[in-house]
């Protein structure tokens, strides 16, 4: 069964999408029908399926995760206790357990079964940037 490693960088809080990486790799395993499993290997970033066409969804999106967990100096936010990474690590760890570190992709006649609109994305939480890996494993 086929698997590698992504490595994405990022430049701050917000959604990168890698749906081209992961057809590619899809495409070249030769395998026509299975299921694509992608995972994160950090507990700071998350990833989404969503819609990929409209890019004000992407900005809305983190709008909307900035006001439901701002950061850890927000008067709101007192009750967090792990702070030694900045302001932004407690409430990035928030977000990732909110969302998923692991999605399923059917795959058919070679390609991801993703609809029309859809894109695949890591969802990066904290505020500088990083080197993240996601791992992909193709399984029929």
């Amino acid at each position: 069964m086929p698997q590698t490693i992504i490595s994405l960088s990022t430049h701050g809080a917000g959604l990168y999408e890698f749906t081209a990486d992961a057809e590619v790799f899809v495409r070249k395993s030769g395998i026509e029908e299975g299921l694509l499993t992608v995972f994160v290997r950090h507990t700071s970033c998350s990833l989404l399926i969503q819609e990929n066409a409209d890019p004000d969804v992407k900005s809305d999106l983190d709008r909307f995760f900035k006001r439901l967990v701002p950061p850890s100096d927000d008067p709101s936010m007192g009750w967090i206790v792990h702070t030694a990474e900045g302001a932004d690590d407690m409430p990035a760890h928030i977000k990732a357990a909110l969302t998923q570190t692991s999605i399923g992709i059917p795959v058919g006649q070679g390609r991801l079964m993703l609809g029309t609109w859809q894109g695949l994305y890591l969802f990066e939480h904290r505020d500088r940037p990083h080197h993240r890996e996601v791992v992909l494993h193709l399984g029929r």
